[in-house]
């Protein structure tokens, strides 16, 4: 073991260290320890695998500080791997030289408004594990060709840009897993222009990453999300976001979770993804997927979104299980509304669901935006849809809406309203032509105009009417 002392480092937060610890980078014997103290530099550490070899870079369980006091990463890990995953596809040099690179127990904190944390370029199964990235732009930035990259229990906070971007990258294997990451403007995971496989962020709590608590003049409308996956160019596929806290601060545009896909009739380029086992809440719109295909969404609790707690568009093949969306009771009166809308899709299943929206019908936050809203569910433009074994509480206009939906069934639900007085119009309310339609086994309350108002052809057997 190396220790950057020996190479001239001085850590007292005051001395420029740059060149001690490239110094000590180049020369040590592979494992560089940082001493506690403050290491300050004034441009990039660049770590080349090829010719270093393998290498990790520890700072004693955090007690050790590296101070970016200029522009760009403080440090970059950087390989010349281009290949996929599989073994036959490696170069002796790779495993010889180039092997997980580790960073482990240290702070990095910026102090130039263009500084970052770290960025790995072209590198396989680099592996960061404790860290504290703060005050910088993008704290973890994966660029070019990598593989099973993996991040662990870090703590990634208050950053001007992005928690962990993938960014243009072709990237397999990766886990996310046992961190905060949290207060960074432009999202907390965002993955943009890439190539992605077999990406699972599990166990994190990912929070408030959006522009409110950072002030930035004029950059309150860009749209934000704790996860947010943009396949309009390239794709990205087979992943998990599965027992993270996934919460937010009201932002125009924002979402906690956000898949944009790309607008094809067939392959929409993100898909094959579970999002399962999450508390996910208090976003304009708690989970939006656009133009996704071939996802479930099971077991999550998902609570007070401005605008609705899952919006899907444009998308084919989900099944949307075993949730509950719900409000907070704790705030008593100041609730925000519930519901969830999908519009122009195919083929997609809602089972199993618990839905009750606040007593008020509307939001009454104050400064909540108004919404327009005509259901606790509502399908616009929809076919060959299955909606089983919901209850659904509350529902103001509407229980259920849909409007221009064909081949839709719908069975064994409950959509009652238990206020005083009323509020529901009806249980159900079909507009618009459509065929294929039935509906069965359903109990349903009597609204203010009836159970049922429809003007699409619909076949119904052993309702209960109350």
């Amino acid at each position: 073991m190396s220790n950057v002392r020996e190479f001239g480092a001085v850590g007292d937060g005051m001395s420029d260290d740059t060149a001690a610890l490239q110094h000590a980078i180049a020369d040590a014997d592979g494992v560089l320890e940082f001493p506690r103290g403050d290491y300050r530099i004034a441009r990039p550490l660049v770590v080349e695998l090829a010719e270093h070899g393998p290498i990790a870079l520890t700072g004693r369980g955090g007690t050790a500080r590296l101070i970016m006091n200029g522009a760009g990463p403080a440090l970059i890990l950087r390989g010349t791997h281009t290949t996929t995953a599989d073994p036959a596809g490696f170069r002796p040099q790779e495993w010889q030289r180039e092997r997980m690179p580790t960073i482990s127990g240290l702070e990095i904190l910026g102090r130039h408004a263009e500084a970052d944390g770290v960025r790995i370029e072209g590198v396989m199964q680099a592996t960061l594990t404790g860290l504290l990235i703060r005050e910088v732009r993008t704290a973890v930035h994966v660029r070019q060709r990598a593989r099973n990259l993996l991040v662990s229990h870090c703590h990634i906070y208050n950053n001007t840009g992005v928690g962990i971007h993938l960014d243009q990258v072709d990237l397999h294997q990766t886990i996310i897993t046992g961190s905060h990451i949290s207060y960074c403007r432009l999202g907390g995971v965002r993955v943009e222009g890439s190539e992605i496989r077999n990406l699972q962020i599990t166990g994190n709590d990912i929070e408030y990453n959006n522009n409110r608590s950072h002030k930035i003049a004029g950059e309150d409308d860009r749209p934000t999300a704790e996860i947010f996956i943009d396949a309009s160019r390239g794709s990205v596929r087979e992943g998990t976001i599965s027992g993270n806290t996934l919460q937010a601060t009201y932002s125009r545009g924002g979402a906690n979770i956000r898949f944009i896909g790309r607008n094809a009739v067939e392959n929409h380029k993100t898909g094959l993804w579970t999002i399962t086992g999450n508390l996910i809440g208090s976003q304009e719109n708690n989970i939006h997927l656009t133009s996704a295909r071939g996802m479930t969404i099971t077991g999550n609790v998902i609570y007070s979104g401005h605008e609705r707690n899952l919006l899907i568009e444009n998308s084919r093949n989900i099944a949307i299980a075993a949730n509950v969306f719900d409000h907070n009771p704790d705030y008593g009166p100041l609730e925000l509304c519930t519901g969830i809308r999908l519009v122009d899709c195919v083929d997609c299943n809602l089972t199993g669901l618990v839905i009750q929206d606040s007593q008020a019908g509307k939001p009454t936050i104050a400064n909540a935006i108004p919404i327009v809203r005509e259901g606790l569910v509502e399908l616009v433009r929809c076919r060959r849809m299955n909606l089983s074994g919901l209850q659904l509480l509350e529902g103001t206009p509407y229980g259920i809406y849909l409007e221009d939906c064909h081949d839709t069934l719908i069975g064994n639900c409950t959509i009652l309203d238990q206020r005083q007085p009323n509020l529901m119009q009806a249980a159900l309310r079909w507009k618009g032509p459509g065929t294929g339609n039935l509906v069965s086994h359903c109990r349903l309350g009597t609204g203010l105009t009836g159970a049922i108002i429809a003007d699409a052809q619909i076949t119904q057997s052993g309702n209960l009417i109350q």
